[in-house]
């Protein structure tokens, strides 16, 4: 899908159908001036000005990458296979630098979706990294309680986001098209340290049992710094809230 693929139709609803922007060089040369640097378009819905943006960028694609990965770690790790885990971990961290590196150097490849869907595929990405090396018993089951609890609560945050910020009608169809951009997260400070601890914590434990040191001092003193970061973060989020997430959609 290119670029400029924009929703098209006549009326209110014809901005709600997928499609290209409106015939005749005129049309194109409006709708090229309207587009944010993110590579999108802005349409008019029911009154409403909506982004419609081309959800196929490569950081997106490099996220749901990281999203496949997941599985295959997790039965990696509980087949005790930690070697090849190891080397697979690596290339998930591969593509989180990639996607990152690419969504900041290219303009036409950010996107709403990508920031969102990047510290999903993280989380997911954790999440089943942190259960696997909890039944190995690598990680201690009350840090991985502590860490998904949170992860299952921001996502619940992202879901209503989206409710609240799409403009009518709410349709399930327009809820989960990722070409409707509604909000861009923006992540606290802290949340990001916070993932960095975390993968650091995956890293090690993965390597624990390959290089033998499964029972060291260091790994538990890791697990304690990684349990308030975690926390911290959770408040982070809960405090500033309203500051982590830019609407686009306006009047």
């Amino acid at each position: 899908m290119p670029s400029w693929y924009v929703s098209r139709g006549s009326g209110a609803g014809g901005a709600e159908r997928g499609g290209c922007v409106g015939s005749g060089p005129l049309s194109v040369h409006r709708a090229a001036r309207a587009v944010p640097p993110t590579g999108c378009l802005v349409a008019r819905s029911r009154g409403l000005l909506q982004q419609y943006e081309n959800p196929w960028t490569i950081p997106n694609i490099l996220s749901m990458a990281r999203m496949g990965l997941a599985p295959v770690l997790g039965y990696l790790i509980v087949e005790e296979n930690f070697n090849v885990a190891l080397g697979v971990f690596v290339l998930a961290g591969v593509t989180d630098l990639l996607d990152g590196f690419i969504a900041r150097n290219w303009a036409n490849q950010k996107s709403a979706l990508g920031s969102a869907l990047d510290p999903l595929a993280d989380k997911i990405l954790i999440s089943v990294l942190y259960v696997s090396l909890t039944c190995a018993n690598l990680i201690p089951v009350s840090l991985t309680s502590m860490i998904i609890l949170r992860d299952v609560a921001l996502i619940a945050a992202v879901f209503y986001v989206r409710y609240k910020t799409l403009s009518p009608p709410r349709t399930l169809s327009r809820y989960f098209n990722p070409c409707y951009a509604t909000a861009q997260l923006k992540p606290t400070f802290i949340s990001k340290m916070n993932t960095a601890v975390q993968l650091i914590l995956v890293a090690a434990s993965l390597a624990a049992p390959v290089f033998n040191y499964v029972d060291s001092v260091y790994l538990q003193t890791l697990w304690c710094i990684t349990a308030f970061t975690t926390v911290t973060s959770a408040y982070s989020y809960y405090h500033y809230g309203r500051k982590t997430v830019q609407v686009i959609n306006n009047k």
